[in-house]
């Protein structure tokens, strides 16, 4: 399946945040304090009840879908936390949920699954990817939730940016870490209707910066990916059916080495007493290791669903 998809529109997002009420949290956005003249706030989407905004997306797409697209159940393809959004809304909804995760998923992320009554079925990466394209998988019957190709899940990550924009005025900039584009792009649709002059920038991880590789070349471009704790972002590939939304919408990207996202995930905890994933703390870690011209900055600080062993790991200097 390769469609080209379009940019929410700012009623799109509005309707998906009547759906959400009372559904998921409204979460803080909180100022950072640090040196200098750039102000940096945090959108602590780690504060939802699954630990992730993905919450949002999920029960926008399942909302739509209706109860007569669930009479088999749900399923999706995550690394953790939408199958947590999609599972969480399922268990609400008394329907059957299946997650089918990479080979190197964190045990912190699939025992939540599991708690919320979603099956975990591991496959290896490079199989779990092609779900991604396909939008299905073989033989498995249900409403498939893809976790960021998608309408209805980009205008459900959009109301971020609707609690953002009438909760601090001016903003310069919005970081949001990169992984399939969901979330970069209903933030940046939002932020192109309401308020054109801030800029949406997407942080990558050197170790898996597709998108930054493919602005530089005009066209979607491999690169390799080598596994990290940074486990909630980064691939070898940009999702072609993504490519133009993501090109037309995103101002650019930032990419931060490994040691620069642990250290934030450890600044997080010592200084704002927050515990992010390493996707949590990219945005910020961008914020504080690039020369964005901006002087307010908004931190998406997208979740906080990382294995006790490696945080214990951050917070004592080294990286996992």
């Amino acid at each position: 399946m390769t469609e080209v998809l379009s940019a929410v529109t700012l009623d799109e997002v509005q309707a998906a945040r009547s759906r959400l009420a009372g559904r998921v949290m409204r979460t803080p956005l909180v100022r950072l304090q640090v040196d200098g003249d750039t102000e940096i706030y945090l959108k602590l989407e780690n504060l939802q009840p699954i630990g992730s905004f993905k919450l949002r997306g999920a029960t926008n797409a399942i909302a739509l879908a209706g109860e007569g697209a669930l009479e088999h159940g749900v399923y999706t393809a995550s690394a953790g936390n939408m199958a947590q959004g999609v599972a969480w809304c399922a268990r609400e909804l008394g329907v059957s949920c299946r997650v089918l995760v990479p080979d190197h998923a964190p045990k912190a992320k699939t025992d939540a699954i599991e708690r919320l009554g979603g099956e975990v079925i591991r496959i290896p990466f490079e199989e779990w990817w092609q779900i991604m394209i396909d939008h299905s998988y073989p033989g498995m019957e249900g409403l498939f939730v893809h976790p960021f190709a998608d309408a209805a899940v980009m205008a459900g990550n959009g109301t971020i940016a609707l609690e953002i924009f009438e909760d601090v005025n001016d903003v310069d900039a919005i970081i949001v870490p990169y992984g399939g584009g969901g979330l970069s792009c209903g933030i940046a649709a939002v932020a192109r209707a309401v308020s054109p002059n801030t800029r949406v920038y997407a942080v990558e991880v050197e170790t898996a910066a597709p998108l930054t590789a493919s602005l530089a070349a005009g066209t979607p471009t491999s690169v390799a990916y080598t596994r990290t704790f940074i486990d909630g972002m980064g691939s070898s590939g940009v999702s072609a059916e993504m490519w133009q939304l993501v090109n037309s919408l995103l101002a650019g990207t930032v990419v931060v080495s490994v040691a620069q996202v642990a250290a934030a995930v450890k600044l997080l905890v010592e200084r704002c007493r927050v515990v992010a994933e390493g996707a949590g703390a990219a945005a910020l870690a961008a914020a504080l290791n690039s020369s964005l011209a901006a002087k307010r900055i908004v931190c998406i600080v997208s979740g906080g669903n990382i294995d006790p062993d490696k945080l214990a790991t951050i917070l004592s200097g080294e990286v996992p």
